[in-house]
């Protein structure tokens, strides 16, 4: 593609040859000849400067350079246009494959491309333009709107609610049982049961539900409700191995990055970040805009706005000094040890 015509394409302004040519994107620090990249942090600015890439996306104020420029305010969403541009995924052409089973109950708008041992229950209904690929369940009387897209043994439990363009990746599951046991003793029990269980299970009668436009990646769970339900908000986006615990709320546009647990009902606002391994214990609230920086657990409420770390979590700068305390403590204590008594000072003990 022409770098002019790419311009074009994402209205960003050219410093370079037009008629240059990219075919493929690479990182900065792999770009050859051919290659488009990006820079998106500054701390990158010296690879820039001697990047074999034919073009770099940077925004408007960055410095001259050899390769061509391409310069838009967010260089890093360019890049990611760039790649639908640039990348030719793979496509799926409508069709049933013989081996698929689809419940003679379910709605299956035409067109729909339906891979091998995909199985669809009873009284499912699932909207236009759906890619359901190999081993695929969903479980009856689930209802999908259009442009779903399904990776191989992806997983929709019964009476769950997915909106329009929700995408799951592999292993995904939505809908499995929260985790809900009562204790149960041989005091509590019925005279009718023989046998005693530690644990009673809790029915999970409430669907998951996922609105517009929701993305679930490999490996992760957003569990059904006890009572309720547990909802996923428009545009929020979950990452790997995340658990979204049963009766939970995620806002929209919120990212849940890798091996994010959610206790029971916890609810999660709009615009929220939590980073990789964050815990919420459950019936906390984590307000609108808030980012819980990786690794923190959250036993409490989090304002709207605020930005927080460790455990317990905690203002991120305060989290910052108290760090840098930390690993001065053997010093300090050192420091305080060999601090000369005077008269007025207690005797220092060990």
């Amino acid at each position: 593609m022409k770098l002019s015509v790419l311009a074009a394409h994402l209205g960003a302004t050219l410093h370079g040859d037009p008629d240059a040519e990219v075919t493929a994107a690479s990182g900065l620090e792999t770009a050859g000849p051919g290659q488009l990249t990006f820079v998106a942090n500054p701390k990158y600015t010296p690879l820039a400067r001697t990047t074999q890439a034919t073009a770099v996306l940077v925004d408007p104020a960055f410095e001259q350079i050899a390769a061509a420029t391409l310069r838009i305010s967010n260089p890093y969403l360019a890049f990611a246009r760039s790649l639908e541009l640039l990348y030719q995924p793979a496509s799926y052409p409508p069709g049933i494959h013989p081996t698929a089973i689809l419940s003679p109950t379910a709605q299956v708008a035409p067109g729909a491309h339906i891979g091998a041992y995909a199985v669809i229950g009873d009284h499912v209904v699932i909207g236009p333009s759906a890619i359901i690929l190999p081993h695929v369940v969903i479980y009856p009387n689930v209802k999908i709107g259009s442009h779903f897209f399904a990776h191989a043994h992806a997983i929709v439990r019964e009476a769950c609610q997915l909106g329009d363009h929700v995408i799951l990746q592999n292993g995904a599951i939505i809908g499995a049982d929260g985790f809900g046991f009562a204790r149960q003793t041989s005091a509590s029990r019925p005279e009718s049961d023989p046998w005693i269980p530690g644990w009673h299970k809790i029915l999970q009668t409430g669907p998951a539900i996922l609105e517009d436009h929701v993305e679930v990646q490999a490996n992760s769970t957003v569990d059904r409700a006890s009572i309720g339900e547990t909802r996923v908000h428009s545009g929020a986006k979950i990452d790997n191995l995340v658990q979204v615990g049963h009766g939970s709320s995620v806002g929209a546009d919120t990212l849940l990055c890798a091996q994010v647990g959610l206790a029971g009902s916890t609810h999660i606002g709009r615009n929220v970040i939590l980073a990789g391994q964050v815990g919420v214990a459950g019936h906390c609230t984590v307000g609108d805009g808030a980012i819980a920086t990786a690794q923190s657990g959250i036993p409490s409420d989090v304002p709207a706005g605020a930005t927080v770390s460790g455990y317990p979590a905690i203002e991120n700068r305060k989290w910052l000094r108290s760090v840098a305390i930390f690993n001065r403590l053997p010093e300090l204590i050192r420091d305080l040890k060999n601090r000369p008594v005077s008269s007025g000072d207690s005797p220092q003990k060990d």
